[in-house]
């Protein structure tokens, strides 16, 4: 392990270059008229100084051009062989950051096209891994050599996309050095961890300027080459027989977690749309959080957590073995996999998403997942079944050598215990309720369920293995989990599109006099009919054993012969009476309140209504 004392000074170096320059550039950008237009496409509103890479690059950069070695380089384009060393890493870094720097600076200026921009990307990629640095995700040169290509390419142009928010990308991308820069100094690699943490500081600096409200854009002479630099350090350098463990492939992955996201989401919700994927829009990860009623900076911030959190779990798998790493890769992966299914309702083209799925250009098992969901139902229950069965025996065992030995047992029985439980989850009607309308029956056939499959699995384990080196906590830990993830899945998806109806609901402030029955069923008209218009701020409610109690989220603010200093602090702009028993004096003490204050007075009526039949 390497000393930190010696790497504490480079990201704070960085930094203050980049937060020295930062100014400078753009005065001159704006002087210049090199700003972002504010355009239907772009998420922006007002004119914003570009460029602001040339900072970055001049922080993280040119500190990597005074470190790199230039000879090593020429000395293996001279003697280029598998047996032979691969040049310096900061300077094969450099060398890609460079052409990728210029590369965005010139598009920034002159507007190129995407598919010049992706020749030169694949000609930096082929170039980075002809001197020998690769993902070394296989044992064959040749596949491994097209996956590092695709691998710096894709996260080149997916950091690039990120940067479509105030703060998005040099946030992300911060978040992402660091991290990086943790687990190289933890593997004692010296040239990565100098490259990421000039990156991380350069970006931390540039943070100041670019979150919202941004006075300045970094441009792609920014995002491409710190797409680049994050995808090269991932990369390893050919040296011999290389050992193959889980965190090789998944502490990249995880680290990259939301730029990898954010790309596959927008680039699969378009081409099922019929959009080219190339094409620029509003319909990325942060633009549907906003419009899901998350603030602009929220949007951002939730998905710096999403980002820290992957992260933190990319430490953990490194630092542990391949047997404890699913613990945290499959329920991370399940919740981004649920997050990417709940963004992609959010409808922000309305009349072309999913236009190729209704045009019935596939196959009906595709329209089935996509719409109706039950495959995709079945499917997520088979991860969370065997996740739950693997997770009980982690729980039981720890992280020991007795799990290593009761690990054979797990996968020997495993297939056993899925059959039982979704034979149990069929039996009990799992698979008939809506998500969307889940409630408190359905929470008990979910218990049920789990239960029954459970005892199924007992009894099958029993029989076929006489529960020999079994252990019943097991099961016990089994059928909690099991309970646990069942509901949970199926109550988020519900929590889900509440959560949406609230933060999105627009209209009038109104107060809701009546928090019985008839409240909460206008409180559901409400947030259920978006043509009523009117947004709830609480409710009103004579009876005083209600007050201070919340309603779906709403509080009892008072009672009916407060409501006048209620009225006084909050800014309401109507009172809608739900409670059928307001008549008489009461009703008219409220209608002269309305009247003084200026304010509407509206009355909930639910009637049936004959239908003539001649």
């Amino acid at each position: 392990m390497l000393q930190l004392s010696p790497y504490i000074t480079l990201p704070g170096l960085s930094f203050l270059v980049c937060a020295s320059l930062t100014p400078i550039v753009r005065w001159g950008a704006v002087r210049s008229g090199w700003v972002a237009i504010p355009s239907k496409d772009r998420w922006h509103t007002r004119p914003t100084a570009l460029l602001g890479g040339i900072a970055i690059y001049c922080a993280a950069g040119l500190p990597l051009m005074w470190l790199a070695d230039f000879g090593s380089i020429i000395d293996y384009l001279q003697v280029h062989s598998p047996r032979f060393a691969p040049p310096s890493y900061i300077g094969v870094a450099w060398l890609g950051i460079t052409i990728l720097f210029i590369l965005g600076l010139l598009d920034d200026l002159f507007h190129f096209g995407p598919q010049n921009k992706l020749i030169v990307q694949i000609m930096v990629a082929s170039m980075v891994a002809f001197l020998g640095y690769r993902l070394q995700w296989t044992s064959s040169l040749t596949a491994d050599t097209i996956v590092t290509i695709i691998w710096i390419v894709g996260i080149t142009n997916a950091v690039n996309l990120i940067d479509n928010m105030d703060g998005l990308c040099a946030g992300i991308s911060l978040i992402a050095a660091a991290f990086f820069a943790f687990v190289h100094f933890n593997e004692g690699s010296f040239q990565p961890l100098i490259v990421s943490l000039f990156l991380a500081g350069a970006s931390a600096a540039f943070l100041i300027y670019n979150f919202h409200p941004a006075s300045i854009f970094m441009g792609d002479c920014g995002s491409l080459p710190i797409g680049f630099a994050l995808s090269m350090l991932c990369l390893h350098p050919v040296t011999g027989p290389f050992h193959y463990t889980i965190s090789l492939y998944a502490l990249p992955i995880l680290v990259l977690m939301v730029p990898i996201f954010d790309t596959t989401m927008v680039t699969t919700i378009r081409l099922l749309s019929g959009r080219r994927p190339s094409t620029g829009g509003r319909d990325h990860a942060s633009h549907r959080l906003v419009l899901m009623g998350f603030g602009e900076r929220d949007a951002v911030l939730f998905l710096y957590g999403t980002a820290i959190l992957s992260g933190l779990a990319a430490i953990f798998v490194q630092q542990h073995d391949s047997l404890a790493a699913p613990t945290v890769i499959i329920p991370l992966l399940l919740s981004v996999i649920l997050m990417g299914i709940y963004l992609a309702q959010i409808r922000v083209y309305r009349e072309k998403e999913f236009s190729v799925l209704r045009e019935g250009r596939f196959t009906p098992i595709i329209l089935e997942i996509t719409f109706k969901r039950q495959v995709f139902h079945v499917i997520l229950d088979l991860v969370l079944i065997s996740f739950a069965y693997y997770l009980a025996y982690r729980v039981r065992f720890g992280f020991t050598d007795q799990f290593n030995i009761f690990f054979r047992i797990f996968l020997q029985s495993l297939p056993a215990v899925i059959i039982c439980k979704f034979v149990a989850f069929f039996s009990a009607g799992v698979y008939r309720g809506m998500w969307r309308y889940m409630g408190l029956t359905d929470v008990f056939v979910y218990l049920k369920a789990s239960l029954l499959g459970t005892l199924l699995s007992l009894a099958t384990v029993t029989y076929i293995y006489r529960f020999v080196s079994f252990s019943k906590g097991v099961f016990l830990i089994d059928w909690f989990l099991t309970s646990a993830f069942l509901v949970g899945s199926r109550a988020s998806f519900r929590s889900f599109r509440e959560f949406v109806k609230y933060k999105a609901l627009k209209g009038e402030n109104v107060l809701i006099y009546g928090a019985g029955r008839g409240g909460q069923v206008l409180l559901k008209e409400i947030l259920d009919n978006k043509r009523l218009g009117v947004k709830p701020v609480g409710f009103v409610d004579d009876d005083t054993t209600k007050v201070g109690k919340r309603l779906y989220g709403y509080p009892v603010m008072g009672t009916g012969a407060n409501l006048e200093e209620i009225l006084e602090k909050s800014p309401v702009n109507g009172v809608i009476i739900s409670c059928r028993d307001l008549a008489g004096e009461s009703q008219e003490r409220l209608i002269g309140l309305c009247r003084s204050k200026d304010i509407f007075l509206k009355r909930f009526v639910v009637k049936l209504k004959d239908v003539d039949l001649e």
